[in-house]
């Protein structure tokens, strides 16, 4: 239901356009002068306003005023008897949605009312995505406390003003997105897109489509052209996720962008000119990368005029239970079915302070919802986290026996330490194989068979190559 003032200093007219308006299922609010209804606008905030613009004490127009001051986007539809070009020109300048004259056709007045409304639908739903996003971007669901995510807030703040390129490092999980699209979401360029790719995870003969688009006839499935992500980010932020997985071939293509803000369709030959913000991130070593010619050195320093350095979650313990706090609240509204769980027992809080968290926060919140879903009490118990988890941060030398006077078995004992080894390494590269290899100074040949020897397929992806 609508609410709507409607204004008019004839009786008959108010109360004609209040029955009409009523059999619609809206709120009718009427006034007899433009003295009173300027009073009423003042005191709230209505979906539409329809005014005459010929009144005594305060016309239609002083009305059309006094609702764009209080309320900007509220519509207004002014009527008259007596039209003139140059009284709706200047209702019109001054913010009027439409104009009617009398007598009016009923059925034109109901369709302009109705466009008015859905308007005014429209512009809350924008306001409150706006809002939404702003919530979820903005500095408040970036939890942190401690002195290095402070100074991460520090620089989220300064650079989101600026248009310079920003690379975001840091290992996987720890919310290098979240931090991306806060920097969008706090800058200039807010009301247009916000577009990301992850270079990792498609495939080298798509990259290069799916960034810069093609022209019909580039490769055997271009039936028609296509315009890129670049293209649909115009005048927004453009988020190179894993930037460092990015091919050389790409990499001198995402050069030119940055040098030149134009790029060229696949199998096209016309400069499409680009204005886009450039923020990227990456959980490789990229300087090293540099060093063994896997990363191109002038897209290095193109994309890292501002860098950002994530901190590992067990490099900031002391915001660990503020995060719990915050995902127990975001679960317990996931999950609406259940009793809410309130806290965390202070043996479970001392093991999750403690545990080195491989995965970062987002294993943090994975388990704290699996605790959610499964905790049968108010409070979360250490029987209530993953067994795996709880086995597993067990120190090494809990598995090496004393050497007294009785015999062990050293191979056994061996190929315990072997697993958690090998387990820890999978956690920490969230199970891909090949980078847990390069941890261990392992071929990939030689890490998938003791994976397969320890069972742990669970927890690694055997498709990684």
């Amino acid at each position: 239901m609508s609410s709507i003032l409607v204004v008019d200093d004839e009786k008959s007219m108010r109360e004609f356009l209040s029955i009409m308006l009523e059999k619609e299922e809206h709120s009718v609010t009427t006034a007899a002068t433009g003295e009173t209804a300027v009073n009423l606008v003042q005191d709230k905030v209505f979906d539409l306003v329809i005014t005459d613009i010929r009144m005594r004490r305060a016309d239609g127009i002083e009305v059309l005023e006094a609702v764009k001051e209080t309320s900007p986007d509220t519509p207004v539809v002014m009527m008259t008897a007596y039209a003139s070009a140059e009284t709706a020109v200047l209702a019109m300048k001054k913010g009027a949605y439409d104009y009617i004259s009398k007598p009016f056709n009923i059925e034109d007045l109901l369709l302009i009312i109705k466009n008015a409304l859905d308007r005014k639908k429209l512009s809350d739903e924008n306001r409150y995505l706006k809002s939404a996003l702003h919530n979820k971007y903005g500095f408040d669901h970036i939890i942190g406390r401690s002195p290095a995510m402070l100074k991460v807030f520090d620089l989220i703040q300064k650079v989101g003003q600026s248009n310079a390129s920003v690379m975001i490092s840091g290992e996987s999980g720890t919310g290098k997105e979240l931090v991306a699209k806060a920097i969008h979401f706090n800058g200039p360029r807010r009301n247009y897109p916000f577009i990301s790719i992850n270079c990792g995870a498609v495939p080298e003969s798509l990259l290069e489509s799916e960034l810069f688009g093609h022209e019909k006839g580039a490769f055997t499935s271009a039936d028609a052209a296509r315009a890129g992500l670049m293209e649909a980010a115009q005048k927004g932020t453009f988020f190179l996720d894993e930037v460092g997985e990015a091919p050389l071939s790409i990499q001198v293509k995402l050069l030119r962008v940055l040098q030149e803000r134009e790029f060229t369709r696949v199998g096209g030959t016309e400069a499409i000119p680009v204005d886009i913000r450039i923020v990227s991130a990456s959980n490789r070593d990229l300087p090293n990368a540099v060093r063994e010619k896997k990363f191109r050195e002038d897209l290095f320093y193109r994309l890292n005029v501002i860098p950002i350095r994530l901190p590992a979650l067990r490099e900031r313990k002391e915001d660990i239970p503020l995060l719990i706090e915050h995902f127990l609240d975001k679960c317990n509204r996931a999950h609406p079915g259940k009793p809410d769980v309130v806290g965390v027992d202070p043996e479970a809080m001392s093991f999750l302070e403690q545990y080195p968290w491989p995965g970062n926060v987002r294993e943090l919140e994975n388990v704290i919802e699996r605790a959610v879903v499964l905790e049968a009490d108010r409070v979360v118990h250490l029987a209530s986290l993953p067994a795996e988890m709880v086995h597993q941060s067990e120190p090494l030398s809990d598995l090496i026996p004393a050497l007294d006077d009785d015999p062990i078995d050293l191979e056994k004992t061996l190929d315990q330490i072997e697993k958690k080894i090998i387990r820890g390494a999978l956690n920490q590269t969230n199970g891909i194989i090949n980078k847990a290899a390069e941890r261990l100074n392992l071929s990939f040949r030689s890490m998938r068979y003791r994976i397969q020897k320890h069972k742990l397929k669970d927890i690694a992806d055997l498709e990684d190559k």
